[in-house]
Order: structure tokens, then C-alpha cells, then sequence
């Protein structure tokens, strides 16, 4: 996506150097509402539809292309929405970096890259590694969410799951519309394959209370 040159987004980002280490989200927000955090926000559209729907929590988007974070920042602010950031980083990074223990009521991944081939396996997200980070960056009762419409890397990811026992595999429900059994979360991806006829493939697992 070419970047165009009304943009301005600065604003809405955070951005910060690799020795500032750990953020205090109270600071970064003005207020100490719950925090939660998407990997892949793409152009920002679920960060902005959940933003509006629960004014009272914080969002923060990871997106690694800076055209598309560049976009999402500032669409969001185009809409004032005072309870979003946008980080253009290498999420698993910028997630050891920056991200108190214990500090996020939630983690999105929507629609991540699935790396079909085999060879590129090693590339996915979602690896025991990332269960790990998960575990220390959320809340007891955190709630990370997944979502994929490939057959193949959602099985990869329940395998993973499965093989882990730091976080509990609960039912996925949806963020926006939680009532719907396909899970909608509102991303461009998501409104491209529904009119495409995908079938979606969705799990979430909790922290534990220690």
C-alpha cells in the first residue's frame, strides 16, 4: 500500500528506544484503564471498532509494515480515539522490550501470516516461545485470542496449546460481537474472506489465577 503523503500519525504512536524498557501504561494513556494489545493490526480497522466499543479499556496495535501503521495511527486519530497506540515494531520484540509482567487484560492475533511452507514453519507466530511471552505479559484471567481461516496453522496452533500448561484453552468468543458463534472481530481480512466463503478457525486460552 503506497503511503500517502496527508498522513499523520505521529501522535497516536508510541515510540520509544530500545533503553527505555519497560512501559508504564498509565503514563502512556493518562489513565489506568485495562490494557489490550492486537499483533498485526494491518490498517487498524479492529483496533478502531473495539476502541469505540469499549471506551472504557486501552488498545494498543503492533504492525510491522510502517505504511500500514502509518495508516492505522492515523485513522485513529481521524477518530479521536484517545484509548489507542500504534507500534510499528517487531511485535515478539517489542513485546520483551517494553511489556510489564502482568500488564495486559488481553492479546488479539487475527488472520496472522500462516507461512505454508514448511520450510518457513519456523516463522510462524504462534510457537511456544510466544505462549511463553504471553504468559508473563498478561493478567491473571487474561485472555489471549486467535483466529485463522488456514486449516493447517490452526492445527498447528491447538497443537501448540495443547502441548503447554501455562495458559487454559477456553472457547473463543467474539470481541465486538461476543454472542457470535463465528467469532466476527471486525478486520479487513475477516470482511474479505467472509465474502470470499472461508470458514474461520478460532481457540482462546486464559492465564490462570495464581
Amino acid at each position: 500500500m503506497a503511503l500517502k503523503p496527508n498522513l499523520h500519525p505521529e501522535p497516536w504512536y508510541i515510540t520509544v528506544p530500545d533503553e527505555a524498557g519497560m512501559l508504564d501504561w498509565a503514563t502512556v494513556f493518562g489513565n489506568p484503564n485495562p490494557v489490550e494489545l492486537e499483533i498485526g493490526s494491518g490498517k487498524g480497522t479492529f483496533l478502531l471498532n473495539v476502541a469505540q466499543a469499549y471506551p472504557d479499556r486501552n488498545y494498543i496495535g503492533i504492525e510491522w509494515a510502517k505504511p500500514y501503521a502509518d495508516f492505522a495511527a492515523d485513522r485513529l486519530r481521524r477518530h479521536a480515539q484517545h484509548n489507542t497506540r500504534m507500534v510499528c515494531a517487531e511485535a515478539t520484540w517489542w513485546l520483551r522490550c517494553h511489556v510489564p509482567a502482568g500488564s495486559l487484560a488481553g492479546i488479539h492475533v487475527y488472520f496472522p501470516d500462516p507461512w505454508p511452507k514448511t520450510r518457513h514453519h519456523k516463522r510462524r507466530l504462534v510457537q511456544q516461545p510466544f505462549i511463553q511471552e504471553a504468559h508473563r505479559i498478561l493478567r491473571s484471567g487474561g485472555t489471549l485470542r486467535l483466529v485463522t481461516d488456514h486449516a493447517d496453522y490452526f492445527a498447528w496452533m491447538q497443537d501448540v496449546l495443547a502441548r503447554q500448561d501455562l495458559l487454559t484453552v477456553i472457547p473463543f468468543t467474539g470481541v465486538i460481537n461476543p454472542g457470535d458463534e463465528r467469532g466476527v472481530v471486525g478486520t479487513n481480512f475477516e470482511k474479505k474472506y467472509i465474502t470470499e466463503g472461508r470458514t474461520f478457525h478460532a481457540t482462546a486460552a486464559v492465564k490462570p489465577a495464581d
